[in-house]
């Protein structure tokens, strides 16, 4: 399924996508059996899931065109956001740019770090303030989004722990990181203005015909790109993760517990941000007032936020 947050006359409510590009209200659809919110239907894990897919291969159910509401983060107000490390490419152009060698530990576990959970937001307007605009980056990501309570899971078994997965554009403002990731407690300020996700959130039996499995989880063969006001910019595929989404959790699941809408990043892929792609440029670009970002990733659509600056 591709679930999605949306706006309809001013209630906000969780609609599957269909194949044909419309939303169906799935409370409206199942006469209230399901929730109207994704945090109560993650909570109630896979009953929620196969009664939304039954519900929603009826094709005589009453749709909504996207264009008539207004498309939210598939969470709007996750419990907590953690980002990974997930791409060597992207963890050593960023050393480069901060003048460091490759550091060997990264071989050793996956890491991540935590991000503002209420500062997500989904396509549309990114509100920044001037020193924002300072060296402003986007991030090209893919993230997962937790099913079912866990601690302590094996990475052989972690994939079981998904709910789905979707895009994340992991705002960055450069020349605020670059101060305080000076001081070894990684990135704050520069990160905790706003975190995107969307359009929508895809289930894991949806990309099935995609999966790469191994040892160590689950992997992929999903392309990734990332336009700037119309060209492309990046290019990357999921499948080249140095550590995997199941070795990620088991990282983060150990000796605490994970929770149904919990949302881990997998980290920028290869040449996902301007940061690293300035690295080989003559001319450093940084995002600016009014530019538009799109992110698409094979299955999981495109998320599309344009930068407005705020009048301060």
């Amino acid at each position: 399924m591709r679930l999605l947050t949306f706006q309809y006359k001013k209630m906000t409510r969780l609609g599957h996508l269909t194949d044909h590009n419309m939303i169906i209200d799935l409370a409206s659809a199942s006469h209230g059996m399901l929730p109207d919110d994704i945090m109560s239907f993650l909570e109630k894990g896979e009953y929620n899931r196969l009664l939304a897919r039954k519900i929603a291969a009826n094709d005589d159910l009453a749709q909504l065109s996207p264009s008539k509401v207004k498309i939210m983060a598939p969470l709007p107000e996750p419990p907590s956001i953690r980002d990974g490390y997930g791409f060597r490419q992207h963890v050593m152009a960023g050393r480069k740019a901060r003048g460091l060698d490759m550091i060997p530990e990264y071989d050793d576990f996956p890491v991540f770090y935590f991000s503002n959970h209420r500062a997500t937001t989904g396509p549309g307007e990114i509100y920044v303030m001037q020193e924002h605009l300072n060296k402003l980056d986007f991030e090209l990501e893919c993230a997962i989004v937790i099913g079912k309570k866990c601690i302590n899971v094996k990475a052989s078994e972690a994939d079981d722990c998904v709910a789905g997965y979707m895009i994340m554009n992991d705002w960055s403002a450069r020349a605020i990181q670059y101060r305080e990731m000076k001081l070894n407690l990684g990135p704050v300020k520069g990160k905790d203005f706003a975190t995107s996700f969307g359009p929508y959130l895809v289930t894991r039996n949806e990309l099935e015909i995609y999966r790469i499995p191994g040892e160590n989880g689950d992997r992929y063969d999903l392309e990734m790109t990332a336009k700037l006001n119309g060209k492309l910019v990046s290019k990357d595929n999921l499948k080249n993760m140095t550590w995997t989404f199941a070795q990620i959790i088991e990282q983060a699941s150990f000796g605490t517990y994970l929770y149904p809408g919990d949302i881990i990043g997998s980290g920028t892929c290869g040449t996902g941000c301007l940061m690293e792609l300035n690295t080989s440029g003559k001319k450093e670009v940084w995002l600016k007032d009014g530019d538009e970002v799109e992110l698409a990733i094979e299955g999981l659509g495109t998320l599309t936020n344009t930068i407005v600056k705020i009048e301060e």
